[in-house]
């Protein structure tokens, strides 16, 4: 059966996550709908990664196995057509090998997670911004962030329900940056590593909010990290400012195609 990656950008607000859900609707589930469409039957979409609910993306990667030997421009726009009106789309197609695959040959994943820092209401970004009312200290953030990258046992910024078999993670890069967005200020955190656990990038922006705040040090960002102890943990930042940005494979699948 000839396989098929799928670049596909979503709205999370209207979803319970990705992953198919029996009673909620998911991006997945949305998904195997459309194909569905165009092929009856059923189908199974595997995703590079497992956002939560209320999460965004703008760069997941998802692969189908079909029948039918697509024209990969088609295909995007035959899926296109039955995604809608959900807040998914298909941003380019790619027939790839048989034994590739969307997650297990991923090299790396990007995520990115805005904050709109303004005391008015949010509109325009409303449930696509964590909205901050107090200023952020960038640079006292930016010192805290850099004692997390590398490889650690990132137990303390990991989810009670995390299923990962190992605490253990390297992290590439974790870079904020201050930005003039079209709403006003926002503070942006670029992440990057192979693999994440559950709830990991919230945990750290809700933590680096606390530093920035003058709540906290950047010293206690190491402290809280050495302990491996979930309690040490800032609060948990809300979803919907988190998006899945991009993924990285040895070959770019979608070359320069996009739709």
């Amino acid at each position: 059966m000839p396989r098929y990656a799928l670049k596909v950008e979503y709205h999370g607000a209207p979803f319970a996550g990705w992953q198919r859900q029996s009673d909620q609707p998911s991006v997945q589930g949305a998904l195997e709908a459309a194909l569905a469409r165009i092929e009856p039957g059923a189908h199974a979409i595997a995703g590079a990664g497992r956002t939560d609910a209320g999460v965004h993306a703008l760069g997941q990667v998802g692969q189908c196995d079909l029948d039918r030997d697509w024209d990969p421009f088609r295909l995007s726009e035959a899926l296109n057509h039955h995604l809608r009106p959900d807040p998914v789309a298909i941003l380019a197609a790619a027939r790839v090998a048989e034994d590739w695959h969307a997650r297990f040959s991923a090299l790396r994943r990007h995520y990115l997670f805005r904050i709109l820092l303004r005391r008015a209401p949010a509109t325009h970004d409303a449930g696509r911004v964590w909205q901050v009312r107090h200023p952020l200290d960038v640079q006292a953030m930016q010192r805290a962030a850099d004692m997390l990258i590398g490889r650690h046992d990132f137990t303390t910024f990991r989810s009670s329900i995390c299923q990962s078999a190992s605490p253990v993670k390297t992290l590439d890069a974790l870079r904020i940056e201050r930005v003039d967005g079209l709403s006003g200020p926002e503070i942006r955190f670029h992440v990057s590593a192979r693999s994440f656990l559950h709830n990991q990038v919230r945990s750290f922006v809700g933590t680096l909010e606390r530093v920035g705040a003058g709540a906290w040090r950047p010293e206690d960002v190491q402290a809280a990290l050495a302990a491996r102890n979930r309690a040490r943990c800032g609060p948990v930042c809300p979803p919907q400012g988190l998006y899945l940005a991009q993924v990285d494979y040895p070959i770019d699948p979608f070359g320069a195609a996009s739709v």
